[in-house]
Formats: structure tokens, sequence, C-alpha cells
């Protein structure tokens, strides 16, 4: 069966956008956000977010499309990239998927289970609590509650998550992770051809270091500083993201600018070593391995060709 779609993956850092642009101009592509920051309108600078001039060069899908206030789950992730991929092959180009979060790609190739009924002005309660409560305390509730949701989260679960499986099984009296296994998932799995940009720890870590530098450098302050005039605080989904809620003790002038820079280059490196624990383990075995220090010219061209080899054997069988 062929390959409907390639995705290139990794953990922040490792050059998965330069790298899309690149395969996508090449296979006369477009691309599909794999992160679950760059849906959030007004916050570009922090995640990352390919430039105009990026976008307007390769039709790009998934970025902008919600406010930080808004909640955008896996689920809904996996219902409008399988719309975007269908609509891309229509029009005959290539379906480049970009991103570090794993749950989003996850959504694809293992679809998630059919979500079982609550009543909504419970959930809706439930929600407004559980933004008062820290997350370290709901991961402890979730260890008691259902300790293999909590494993299961303990790489890539951020807030959002962690609150939804509580959520469900508080709701339900079941475990969220009961659920995931007695429920049949709502879509089909898609094959998907699945690159991994890996790179030394150490070398990593001196990325991330220099991306916040330079983030700050281009305005990641006034970002921040514009969200919150607009009536943004932590306890909306988008502004949970790193490189925002670290910044906030800043503008209440509860810690010096250094020391939110230094809180966020370490929350950004324990993200990456999540990530990388998740892609070790929870990536199908034929997913390739790419070294991200290599030029980016020999990644395209082995993303490129590869793709090329896929779609040649499908049409020959």
């Amino acid at each position: 069966m062929a390959k409907i779609a390639l995705a290139i993956t990794g953990a922040t850092a490792t050059g998965k956008t330069a790298l899309g642009l690149e395969v996508a101009r090449r296979l006369n592509g477009e691309i599909v956000s794999m992160d679950s920051r760059q849906v959030y309108r007004g916050m570009d600078i922090g995640t990352a977010t390919p430039t105009a001039a990026e976008q307007s060069a390769i039709p790009h899908h998934g970025i902008d499309i919600v406010d930080p206030d808004e909640r955008y789950s896996a689920g809904r992730f996996s219902r409008d990239a399988r719309r975007w991929i269908a609509e891309i092959r229509r029009r005959e180009h290539v379906p480049v998927l970009v991103g570090g979060t794993g749950f989003f790609l996850k959504s694809l190739i293992d679809p998630l289970f059919s979500e079982p009924p609550m009543p909504e002005h419970r959930r809706e309660q439930l929600k407004r609590y559980f933004k008062r409560v820290d997350i370290e305390e709901q991961r402890r509730w979730l260890a008691a509650l259902d300790p293999v949701s909590a494993a299961r989260l303990a790489g890539e679960g951020g807030r959002q998550r962690v609150s939804r499986a509580l959520e469900v099984t508080l709701l339900t009296g079941r475990p969220f992770s009961w659920w995931r296994q007695a429920s049949p998932p709502h879509e089909p799995a898609l094959d998907l051809l699945i690159f991994v940009l890996e790179m030394p720890r150490e070398r990593l870590y001196e990325g991330i270091n220099r991306r916040v530098d330079d983030m700050i450098e281009r305005g990641l302050v006034d970002e921040v500083r514009s969200l919150v005039a607009a009536g943004y605080d932590e306890t909306d989904p988008g502004m949970n993201a790193t490189g925002y809620i670290e910044l906030l003790p800043y503008l209440r002038g509860e810690v010096s600018l250094e020391e939110a820079v230094d809180a966020i280059k370490r929350a950004t490196r324990r993200y990456a070593r999540r990530q990388m624990t998740w892609f070790r383990h929870q990536l199908p075995p034929d997913a390739i391995r790419l070294d991200a220090a290599a030029p980016l010219d020999e990644l395209a061209t082995a993303v490129t060709e590869q793709w090329k080899k896929e779609v040649n054997s499908a049409r020959r069988n």
C-alpha cells in the first residue's frame, strides 16, 4: 500500500521547519503543521512559526487557526489533518507533515478512541476547577486514579492532556486508560512515511539556548505583553506554552528578565528530553532516523529519494 503522506518530526530545535520547507519545495508539496502551539494566533515568535515569506512560498495548514483561550486537542487535529491531507492529495501535491507534537502524529498513525458521553455542564465545571490546580498536583491525582495513563502522559502530557484524562476518569467512573482500550477508534490509521531528526543531547541543548536568545532579541517579551494586554493569562491553553508562561512573572515584576530567560531555557531542555524519550518508544519501528547535524541538502535528498522510492514501489505493485 502506498504511503499517503510523509512526516518530519523530532525534538524542538532540530531543524524540522527548514527541512520541511526544502522537501516540500522539491516535491511540490504542502505543509501540515504538527505543532500544538503554532495553532494559536498571536504566538509566532515563541513557537518558531514559519515566517510570512515561508508560508507564502509553500502552502501551510494548521497555523494561526484558534485564539489562545481555545482548546485544540489531538482529536481535533486528527480530524483537521485528515481533511487537509485529502485536499492536498486531490490537488496532486505531496502532504508534508512537520512538527514535534508527538500526540498529534500519534492521532494519525494510532487513532484516538471515541470519547465516552459525559454531562457537558459537569465537564465545564471540572475544566474551570482544573485551571486553578497545579499541573504536578494533577499528575499525582492521575497516578493514584489511573497509573497507566499517568505513566503514558509522563513523556509528553501537558496540562491539557492530564486534565482530560482526569476529567474522563472522574466523570465516567472508569480510568481513562480503560476507555482507550475498550472504545474503538473513530478514524482509520494513516500509513505515513516518518522521518525523525535526532541530535546528540549536548549539541541540542546548545541550539535550544541560542534559539531562546534569538527569540528574545526578535521581540518575544513584547509578543507576550501584547497577549496579556488582550486579556490572556496562564489559565488559557495557549499561554501554558513554554516561552510564554515563564515570561508572565517577569511582566508582573516578580523576577528579572535574566531569570525568566533562564527558566525558558530550562523548560525547553526538559521538553526536548521528554520528546526524545517519546520518539524512542512511541513511533513505529519503520520510522527512519536522520542525523539532524547533517547538511540540509543531504537531509532533503535522503527524504525526497526515499519518498520517490515508496511511490515507485507502490506503482509497480
